[in-house]
Order: structure tokens, then C-alpha cells, then sequence
């Protein structure tokens, strides 16, 4: 029996850099959302990669943004918190980016004591001499960091930062079960699944004015019965989620429904309902119940 490697990796950056792909290529499961539109990871995920020798427990955080609201307040305590618990810290960036959106953030990572990676993203769609530039740019603004140039998407250069990775953590036993991936309960992939769809078919304040609760999640052999209740702030809301006839939510309910039986590996059958739950957002109680606060 050789020694066991297994450590905390938070990953973190601006809204939209790639995080979740990363942390995805390195996962080879679709744990955390992935979309086009910023905000969408609000929780800290935690994926778990385990091999033999090892267990690397990935932690995907929010984009750092400067916080609006009460809610997106409690998105950055858990940004704060994946300093906290990191053996490796992975700062990502995206080929043409030049500052991280808070100065604070910045200077943490600059005076790090952990190791830190610095990853390059989208080079795919970049050339040669931009990315020299990049490269130096950082090197300058970041000194500690170790810097590699990647593409999530393409999968490219994965592999040898998980090679790095490995080589810096330290010797320890494992922190979770050797079959777990996550430490999230099946519900909260529902959830994500749910608010996805809500993203990708909505547009404007409705996403963001959106939280889903699984209130029933009953699996046997054959199927998966969910039933999920979407919150939302106003009976307006409730209309533009519904849609004509019903037909909008309809759509949401079916495309959830081929996501989550991908996910899960067996049928679903999946009921949704929309609820107005007045200004949840600004509601320290609601907020505690969907888990935003800490405390």
C-alpha cells in the first residue's frame, strides 16, 4: 500500500471564464451548470475526482463579482471561504482578460501561501503571439502563480495541470467515501438542472428572480418520481414562467426531464408547479433556507 494523496482545490475567477468546464473536464460528469450567462454557479460545488492513490476535492465558487444585494453578499462569503480550506488554489482567466473585478480578491492571491495555478483559458481561440503577451502579463501581476495556458472546452493541457495538481497535495487519507462525487444531495442537481432550463429559456430578471425546491424525490428500480416547485417574487413572474397554455414551463419540464435521466442514469418523471414567494431574495430566513448563508 503506496501513500495516499487527497486535498481541497478551489477554483476561482471572473464570472464566465470557464470554471465550471474545468472543473466538468476534470470530473468527466456534468456536476456543476454550465451556461452561457454569468451568475448561474451561486453555491461552493464540491466534485470529487477519486483514483487509487488519491482523492482531489475540487470546489467551484462563484465569479467574483462586487456584491448588489443581500444574496450575491452570501455568494461571496463562499468565495471568501474557498481561501479558507484550499491546498491548491487554481486562478482562472480567460485569454484577453486584464484584472480580476475586486481589488482584494487580487492582492489575496498575489500574497497567497498556498500554491497557486494560474490557468489560461480559451486558447483555442486565440494565437500564439496573443497568448505569449498574456502569459507575460501575468507573470508579472501574479509571481507566485505557476501558469498554464489551457482549453477547457477542448480538453486541452487538462491533463498535465491534474498531473500538477497531484504532485502538490499533500499525504492524507480521504475526506469522503471513495464512491462519492459530490457532496451535494441528489435534490440539489434537480435544482440546478431546473434553473438552468429557467436560464436558457428565459430572459432578462426572470432567472435571477428564481429558486427552485425540490419538494419530493422518490427512487425506485425503474424511475425517479421529482416533483419541484419554482419560487418566484411576483405574480408576473408566475405568468411569464407559465407561459401561454403552460407551454413555456412545458418545455422547461422537458428538457429538465432529458437532462436529469442523462444525470441520473434511469426515467424520471418530473412534475413542476410555480409559486410566488414574495422578495425571497432580500429575506435573510428564505435565504437560510436555500442555503445561501453560512452562519
Amino acid at each position: 500500500m503506496g501513500k495516499h494523496k487527497a486535498g481541497f482545490v478551489n477554483i476561482i475567477g471572473n464570472p464566465n471564464v470557464g470554471k465550471s468546464t474545468l472543473m466538468n473536464a476534470f470530473i468527466g460528469e456534468k456536476l456543476s451548470i454550465i451556461t452561457s450567462k454569468a451568475q448561474t454557479t451561486r453555491h461552493r460545488i464540491f466534485g470529487i475526482v477519486n483514483g487509487d492513490d488519491f482523492q482531489v476535492v475540487f470546489s467551484d465558487t462563484p465569479g467574483i463579482i462586487k456584491p448588489a444585494y443581500e444574496l450575491q453578499q452570501s455568494m461571496m462569503d463562499f468565495v471568501k471561504s474557498a481561501f479558507e480550506d484550499a491546498d491548491v488554489l487554481i486562478y482562472m482567466v480567460e485569454i484577453g482578460e486584464k484584472e480580476l473585478k475586486d481589488e482584494n480578491f487580487f492582492k489575496k492571491i498575489a500574497n497567497s501561501k498556498i500554491p497557486v495555478l494560474l490557468l489560461l483559458n480559451k486558447i483555442d481561440i486565440s494565437s500564439q503571439e496573443v497568448l505569449e503577451e498574456q502569459v507575460q502579463l501575468w507573470k508579472g501581476k501574479v509571481p507566485n502563480a505557476e501558469i498554464y495556458p489551457i482549453s477547457a472546452l477542448q480538453n486541452f493541457n487538462i491533463d498535465t495541470v491534474f498531473n500538477r495538481i497531484l504532485e502538490l497535495l499533500p499525504d492524507s487519507p480521504p475526506f469522503y467515501p471513495k464512491d462519492q462525487i459530490t457532496d451535494k444531495p441528489e435534490r440539489f442537481f434537480v435544482n440546478e438542472i431546473v434553473r438552468e432550463k429557467i436560464l436558457l429559456n428565459y430572459k432578462k430578471e426572470i432567472p435571477y428572480a428564481v429558486e427552485v425546491e425540490t419538494e419530493e424525490f422518490l427512487e425506485d428500480e425503474e424511475i425517479i418520481r421529482i416533483r419541484s416547485v419554482i419560487m418566484v417574487e411576483r405574480d408576473s413572474q408566475k405568468g411569464i414562467i407559465i407561459g401561454h397554455k403552460g407551454a413555456a414551463l412545458k418545455r422547461v419540464g422537458m428538457q429538465a426531464r432529458a437532462d436529469m435521466e442523462k444525470f441520473f442514469g434511469k426515467q424520471v418523471h418530473i412534475e413542476i408547479y410555480v409559486k410566488v414567494n414574495k422578495n425571497w431574495r432580500s429575506n435573510q430566513n428564505q435565504l437560510k433556507r436555500f442555503g445561501y448563508n453560512k452562519k
